[in-house]
């Protein structure tokens, strides 16, 4: 069983560290991972072996706080404030408190301390032998407001000392308690001087007392943790968000009488009515209406979606225009923003591989530092160094270094990553995806509903020299109608409105085609052998199916009463954008494979259109598997993408499985990455924001090192001879500054610029559309060329189609993004200024129409 904790106390890597090693100890736990930045533990253990109640009892012997997580399916996401107030904001309220008690009582504390360095005014009687006692005294007693507001450091540093399990509150507790004790000391020193006489000791003791750097460490920590703390918060920036977009309530009918309720009250079965401008508030199907619904809030994809009846609806999505009805299918946590919510916070609470070595330094960071803190306390006295000297050093050693630092470097990396990465359409299930996705070198893409569209559509008509090419359509359409083959309902797309005759008779030959009576004259529709079993003359076509058939298209023969007709080709066509992602992947060092079932002639086709190096053809489904276990036997670190159920297999196999958001719950929960949009093109961006993650943990990571191996030394007068010394403010300073640094590093993710399909330069279609041949035959539908400035990427050329296939009489559209073009199909007469007219609507500019 896998549960999620949330622990209380932690401040640093050790306590993490330390938690860990209390949990990962008790027989029946498989393993624990904690996240220092959500305070929170996820555990996966045996049930029958180990209860919530033992896990939460050894991090409470431990010395912190634990309690387990409702799963966060239990309840759909939602504006609503929860009962109480969220424990990361009443901390940072309590923090600032303390920033503001602190500052009020240094300030004084500094002025009376060093303010006669300065040259600033102080009273007579804090002035000379004579006030001595005054002057140290009046430090103690502001010290010590300071001290209480911040008494967390003691009460948590003193404990995990006792524990033998010290972290970074108890180097701040011990360095701060070393300041103020000694200047105890230094202050009943004075009174011994003043009251034998012996004014040297008054005058040794009354510049050394060390409350001032108490009170200043106490403070700059506290900063510093408080500049951490609001960092840190904007880490959940992305969670946050997300949540913002479920709507609070609902409309739904209820006995035919529209009521608005509680979004988390929708059951599913309910009919929920969707007016223009609402939120949708679960996942469902359309029952009626039509509309235009803004999906890229969840999915990225920032071109409206048309939703007809028998439509998905996503919840968080707006809808734009129109009114419809739903069908209520997935409510609360089961809804797909409830999910994405899930999997990012489920990432961001997981750890990557790279934090092991972290995890490690963490584990010994703290007793080695107390350690290097003694030695240096005593080899200072033992060179003949005064006390005040060598304890500086020590509290310098214990103040300076920061194990706050190595334990954030990680976790406020992924955290962001993850996020981004959520506001792109992009899934991360787990830390581990993340960072896998950047050592990838070998990317293996399934063909149909990866890099194709996963449906077939009409291609090419080519009529016989007789034959009207809208009558072929027309006859194809009727024939195809009734017909259970895969390409009749690309014909039936292509002939739309066209009002068809009735075939009768209708008899299918299996393996050849079919054959049907329309308009009373026999009708064939099938392969070539069927045309010669027939005595059909198809000598003039077969030079053009074979054409057709290198190219990847499947030709279809048509005939009547033993004459032919003509040819109709369809294909699965290529996604507008897989050729400029199949592209940016290999600039970006990748190999590309193409694995796919159909036949090695197709995929041929497929390979040399997209310029893919390797296709595997005529794979069968259990095969993928061991297409992908065959390469990572090569030492190739593989990503597999796929979208179907025959993909689940290779996508688990896999390095880094990836799912098209489209396909199957199965290719979905078998992935590490699920692409949202259904667009290779977001395959890159992963990839590349993988990398910007993990560059930016190496950079966290190498600062947190570096600050410390160079610090500590330091700190501890390692550099005296050279007469430098680091005074203990100043480390404590250096330590607030080393954590907030890392923290903001890692919100520098936030500014990763997806790159835009077509940004390569690559062309979006096959051919560019001044380049498009001409099919054979007399042509009965019209096409026109529109030449368009504007276009700037894939989503630019989406817009315009779906803008001109709205016009009608308007058949088919194709726009070209490199030719800078669309062309346009007609099966009826529509004018030129109604087409410019479509086109400027959509936000661009016509040049002109041939």
């Amino acid at each position: 069983m896998k549960q999620k904790f949330d622990v209380t106390g932690m401040s640093c890597a050790a306590c993490s560290a330390a938690v860990e090693r209390a949990v990962n100890k008790l027989e029946g736990v498989d393993a624990a991972q904690v996240n220092l930045l959500a305070n929170s533990m996820q555990v996966e253990y045996d049930e029958a072996a180990v209860t919530e109640t033992d896990i939460c009892a050894a991090v409470e012997k431990a010395g912190y706080g634990a309690s387990p997580v409702v799963p966060a399916g239990k309840a759909a996401p939602t504006k609503a404030a929860p009962a109480g107030e969220d424990p990361a904001e009443a901390e940072l309220r309590g923090m600032k408190k303390r920033l503001a008690v602190s500052l009020a009582f240094l300030v004084p504390l500094m002025y009376v301390s060093m303010g006669h360095m300065m040259g600033l005014p102080l009273p007579a009687f804090f002035h000379g032998r004579e006030g001595a006692v005054t002057f140290a005294l009046t430090q103690f007693l502001l010290v010590l407001p300071i001290m209480y507001v911040n008494r967390k450091f003691y009460a948590v540093g003193f404990k995990s000392l006792w524990r033998r399990s010290p972290n970074m509150d108890s180097l701040i507790a011990l360095g701060s308690a070393a300041a103020v004790v000694y200047g105890l000391f230094a202050l009943y020193r004075i009174g011994w001087g003043l009251g034998t006489g012996d004014m040297e000791l008054v005058d040794r003791y009354r510049m050394d007392l060390y409350f001032e750097s108490a009170g200043t460490i106490l403070t700059l920590i506290t900063l510093g943790k408080f500049l951490e703390a609001r960092a840190k918060g904007r880490t959940g920036a992305a969670i946050r968000a997300l949540m913002d977009l479920a709507p609070d309530t609902a409309l739904v009918l209820r006995d035919g009488v529209e009521t608005e309720i509680p979004a988390e009250e929708v059951a599913v079965g309910d009919t929920v009515v969707i007016k223009p401008g609402m939120r949708i508030p679960v996942d469902g199907t359309v029952l009626t209406g039509l509309s235009s619904v803004d999906e890229s809030a969840v999915t990225g994809e920032s071109i409206p979606a048309e939703k007809a009846p028998g439509a998905r609806v996503i919840a968080a999505s707006i809808n734009r225009s129109g009114s419809f009805t739903f069908r209520a299918e997935k409510v609360g946590g089961d809804t797909t923003l409830a999910q994405i919510i899930a999997l990012v916070q489920d990432a961001g609470a997981t750890k990557a591989p790279i934090a092991k070595l972290a995890d490690k330094v963490s584990g010994v960071f703290v007793p080695v530092v107390i350690a290097i803190a003694l030695v240096a306390f005593g080899v200072w006295l033992a060179l003949g160094q005064t006390m005040e000297f060598a304890l500086a050093r020590a509290i310098s050693v214990l103040v300076i270094s920061c194990p706050c630092a190595l334990g954030l470097a990680t976790p406020v990396a992924i955290m962001v990553g993850t996020g981004k990465g959520a506001r792109l359409g992009i899934l991360y299930k787990n830390a581990e995806a993340l960072e896998n996705a950047h050592k990838i070198d070998t990317v293996v893409l399934d063909k149909t509903g990866t890099i194709t569209e996963g449906k077939p559509a009409v291609t090419d008509l080519l009529p016989a020299p007789s034959v009207d090419k809208t009558e072929l359509l027309r006859v194809a359409a009727a024939l195809e109608k009734p017909s259970e083959h895969p390409l009749a309902e690309a014909i039936l797309t292509a002939a739309g409105d066209m009002p068809l005759p009735e075939a009768e008779r209708f008899e299918a030959l299996p393996g050849r085609g079919v054959r049907a009576f329309v308009n009373g004259r026999e009708h064939l529709a099938g392969n070539l052998r069927l045309m010669e079993e027939q005595g059909v003359d198809a000598a003039w076509a077969a030079s053009e199916a074979e054409r057709l058939a290198k190219e990847g298209k499947t030709p279809l023969y048509f005939a009547a009463e033993g004459k032919l007709l003509g040819l109709v080709a369809a294909a699965d066509p290529v996604k507008p954008t897989s050729a400029a992602a199949i592209g940016e992947l290999q600039a970006m060092g990748l190999k590309v494979i193409m694995l796919t079932g159909d036949n090695a002639r197709t995929a041929e086709a497929i390979r040399a259109k997209l310029g893919i190096e390797q296709v595997v053809a005529e794979v069968l489904p259990q095969d993928k598997e061991a297409q992908v276990r065959a390469l990572q036997q090569q030492g190739r670190r593989v990503a597999m993408v796929g979208d179907g159920i025959n993909d689940a297999p290779a996508l688990t196999r896999a390095d880094v499985g990836v799912a098209i958001g489209a396909g199957t719950d199965v290719a979905i929960d078998s992935a590490d990455v699920v692409l949202m949009k259904s667009d290779l093109w977001d395959l890159v961006n992963a990839l590349r924001l993988s990398r910007a993650t993990i560059r930016n943990i190496r950079e966290n990571l190498f600062w947190a090192f570096f600050y410390n191996s160079i610090g500590i030394p330091v700190a501890a007068g390692a550099l005296y001879g050279f007469g430098l010394v680091l005074n203990p403010m100043l480390g404590a300073a250096a330590m607030s500054l080393s954590s907030v640094c890392v923290v903001s590093n890692a919100l520098r993710l936030n500014f990763f610029k997806p790159k835009q399909a077509g940004a390569s330069g690559l062309p979006q279609n096959n051919e560019p559309c001044a380049q498009s041949a001409q099919p054979k035959g007399e042509p009965v539908m019209t096409e026109k060329t529109i030449h368009i400035e504007g276009m700037a990427c894939g989503h630019c050329t989406a817009r315009v189609e779906k803008a001109l296939a709205e016009v009608p009489g308007v058949a088919s559209v194709k726009a070209d993004l490199e030719g800078k073009c669309a062309k346009v199909t007609l099966n009826a007469p529509v004018e030129d200024a109604v087409l410019t007219a479509t086109v400027t609507d959509a936000g661009y500019e016509v040049t002109g129409i041939e």
